[in-house]
């Protein structure tokens, strides 16, 4: 529909700009990063800081370090002019109005006349910042509010002003979705948009409820966390991780610019907030904050004597039975019946996040799914207002509302005398004013490329095949998907298992004409069923193992060299024998935000399902001959990538690790893997599919190259970055690796190889410092270096 961005160009190097700049970069744009003239030195001299910080940050904000080369730094002296080639100008600034209408000004006076305009501002009202600008200018202007880190938070609110051109909006939509990987919602130029305006109000309460109510800090990141759909760091976790100056900020300026909020009072900053500030009292980035570390013990502050304490034990009743409900819903409708102090705190502070979310309409959105939509996207909550308010039900958040005197808004009570019992209707419909400025039910606004499996499960007809913990879906045009439903997405019994009746009737079906395997969890795979291998092997069934090893060996061969297409879909965790799964796989379609790896060594354990041929077939691949000279650094890179266990931090960096082919297609939105699979398998069958070649031909590089990586492993022993099994077992790694007992260089098959993991695999299974590892992961979930 649209040109797509190829270069930007971002107005000042602060901790957004920079992160904004290296998410574009990530997107595959050239990128401009541009600020002050440094008053003495070299005028990049700013710049170049910033930038140095920023590539240092943790979790990283580049996917791969020669990503960060499509950023170009420069000046507003010596490089504005560079801007009149660039596609897209961010604006990020300093938060002064002043400031930016001239930087807009001198702006006009360079870009193309078809270049895009934005800010980033958060603070100030968008339509003033280019208000003096012309027409033309005008109508390529719009907010553009990322979300702190850019490229983690999904969120990306777009705010039009009166005169931005409607295509504007659509491309600049488009194109956040589709290449930036973007959950797009459409703000009013209101005060703090959507997500910040609702989320400081929740922030707000939790403040008020430890000022003023008794609840302690331990108390309220319990009840604001995990257990009720929001982030681990709850409250005063995120609240020390944004920083208290920041919050402080925020809020100052917000309550002077919302004269007409009747919850106004609810953001007068807590005077606390101001003391906590003016000592230097910031958060995680001075070292203290509402929590701070001390030893290897974390205290909390007290409010009173503003001294940090010990953690008391919780007084919240029966919260810890509530906290093991699996399902959300089933939590908090509980939480929401609950007699004791976590009921009262929930009731409490939910009933007002909902009525204050519903009065928010029409000032900052029009529609409860845009409002639902940015706090999951911008806070990582499960539910949103209006999806939390149908979980709890509708009538019965009302009948509790009118009852503690909420404030409740008219469209409200026109749905309540409409009968209508929920915002949301068959997860396809949301309730809202209409263009006919009626109240009805509007068709939700769902990409047509992000494939959800919920929609494709609830027609019975589609689900082909199942057992307890796995299906084929019908993804319509003859394409099918194979979903695991096993705990953690792990390669269980029975996930393996359907996964052999799966190959078969992709094989015998004509109808059939390619096969996805994929599913909608956060992430892909844990990997091998850990407790099952755990008990046959102390069980001392070790003929079991041997078969089942065979077993996933076989069926990994069978994905590879299937007649028809079969394509990876795959996101977040892609762990062990999950990666096997992948690197057997010819075709793949990966979320980037996609962290796989061989961790085997971890549980004491190397790869044993073609994990390791693949690497090794990987390796000769990418070297210029198969010269043992030109093999050996990329081997010794792939040994140390699985002897260390070290899992990609992005999919672009698992290309060049090689867990992932250089032919994977690599998409920004995560929600659109499974349509590009399914139009990837579908392609691939039409213009006439053969699959990959077998691998007769792998060259290993027998004891020498063996002998140089066992030195590595001792090196790696002596400097006590390894134990003395993880050498041990870096020694059995090497030894499939380079081919066993081969004296020399030599040409194999891949069977070979996969023969050579399985022998090797097999005896490492009874060896009790596995058994330990093994024990530990499934109690821990960390890794044990015994």
């Amino acid at each position: 529909m649209f040109k797509p961005f190829q270069t930007a160009a971002v107005l000042g190097a602060g901790v957004m700009g920079t992160q904004i700049a290296a998410h574009l970069a990530n997107a595959g744009l050239t990128v401009h990063l541009l600020d002050l003239p440094a008053k003495t030195g070299n005028k990049n001299d700013l710049v170049e800081a910033a930038f140095k910080k920023a590539r240092k940050q943790s979790p990283p904000i580049f996917f791969t370090e020669k990503t960060a080369r499509r950023i170009i730094l420069g000046n507003f002296d010596d490089h504005f002019d560079r801007l009149a080639q660039v596609d897209w100008v961010i604006e990020a600034v300093v938060e002064n109005l002043n400031i930016k209408q001239q930087l807009m000004q001198r702006l006009e006076s360079v870009i193309r006349e078809d270049a895009i305009v934005s800010t980033n501002t958060s603070g100030l009202p968008i339509h003033a910042i280019a208000q003096h600008q012309s027409e033309s200018f005008r109508k390529r202007f719009l907010g553009t509010h990322f979300f702190n880190p850019p490229r983690y938070l999904k969120l990306l609110e777009v705010i039009p002003t009166a005169d931005t051109d409607p295509q504007v909006l659509k491309r600049m939509q488009w194109f956040g979705q589709v290449y930036l990987g973007k959950g797009v919602v459409f703000a009013k130029d209101t005060p703090n948009f959507i997500a910040n305006r609702i989320g400081m109000y929740a922030t707000m309460l939790g403040l008020k409820a430890w000022t003023e109510q008794g609840y302690s800090i331990e108390e309220i990141d319990t009840l604001t966390g995990t257990l009720v759909g929001r982030p681990k760091s709850a409250t005063f976790r995120t609240a020390d991780l944004v920083g208290l100056d920041t919050l402080l900020y925020v809020t100052e300026n917000l309550y002077p610019a919302i004269p007409n909020d009747e919850s106004r009072d609810v953001f007068r900053v807590p005077e606390i907030m101001r003391k906590l500030v003016s000592t230097g009292t910031l958060g995680a980035k001075t070292g203290q904050g509402f929590y701070k570390k001390q030893g290897g013990e974390i205290l909390s502050l007290n409010p009173v004597t503003l001294t940090y304490e010990s953690a008391k034990p919780l007084n919240l009743g029966n919260v810890e039975a509530l906290n093991k409900l699996p399902d959300l819903g089933d939590r908090l409708r509980a939480l929401y019946q609950d007699r004791d102090r976590a009921g009262a705190f929930f009731r409490q502070t939910m009933l007002k996040i909902l009525g204050y979310s519903a009065r928010r309409i029409p000032e900052i959105a029009d529609s409860p799914a845009d409002i639902d939509r940015a706090m999951r996207w911008g806070f990582g909550w499960e539910l949103g207002p209006f999806e939390i308010w149908d979980v709890l039900g509708f009538e019965t958040v009302l009948t509790a509302m009118r009852a503690v005197d909420i404030l409740i808004p008219e469209w409200i009570e026109i749905m309540h005398r409409n009968s209508a019992s929920s915002f949301y209707w068959n997860d396809q419909y949301v309730y809202e004013l209409g263009r006919s400025n009626e109240l009805h039910y509007i068709p939700l606004e769902i990409p047509a490329d992000e494939m959800k499996l919920e929609t494709v499960k609830a027609d019975p007809q589609r689900t082909l095949w199942h057992n307890p913990e796995a299906a084929l879906l019908d993804l319509g045009d003859g394409i099918v998907l194979y979903e695991f439903r096993s705990k953690g997405n792990t390669l269980s019994l029975k996930v393996v298992d359907g996964l052999d009746e799966v190959l078969k009737l992709l094989e015998t079906r004509d109808d059939f004409k390619g096969l996805v395997i994929g599913n909608d969890s956060p992430h892909f795979s844990g990997g091998a069923n850990l407790a099952e291998m755990g008990m046959l092997a102390q069980s001392g069934n070790f003929d079991a193992l041997d078969n089942l090893i065979v077993q996933f060996q076989t069926i990994l061969q069978r994905i590879r060299y299937a007649s028809k297409p079969i394509v990876a879909a795959i996101q977040g965790r892609v762990l062990g024998g999950g990666c096997e799964l992948v690197m057997a796989c010819p075709h793949v379609v990966a979320a980037a935000e996609t962290y796989i790896g061989l961790v085997e060594l971890g549980v004491g354990l190397i790869p044993g399902a073609g994990g390791i041929m693949r690497t090794v077939a990987r390796v000769t691949e990418r070297a210029a001959s198969e010269s043992p000279s030109h093999i050996q650094p990329f081997l010794r890179a792939a040994f140390e990538t699985i002897a260390m266990a070290k899992v990609s931090s992005s999919a672009a960096e698992a290309q060049e690790i090689g867990f992932l082919p250089l032919t994977a297609r690599i998409v920004m939105n995560g929600d659109r893997r499974l349509s590009v699979a399914k139009a990837e398998a579908l392609h691939l069958s039409q213009i006439g599919y053969t699959p990959p070649p077998e691998q007769n031909s792998i060259m290993v590089l027998g004891q020498p190259a063996r002998a140089a990586l066992e030195h590595a492993a001792y090196v790696f022993q002596q400097g006590g970055f390894a134990s003395e099994y993880d050498r041990y077992l870096a020694g059995r790694l090497a030894y499939v690796m380079t081919g066993g007992e081969l004296s020399a260089p030599a040409l194999v098959h891949e069977n070979y190889l996969l023969q050579l993991e399985r022998e090797t695999f097999l005896p490492l299974l009874s060896q009790p410092k596995t058994q330990e590892r093994i024990v530990h992961m499934l109690k821990t979930k960390k890794p044990l270096r015994n």
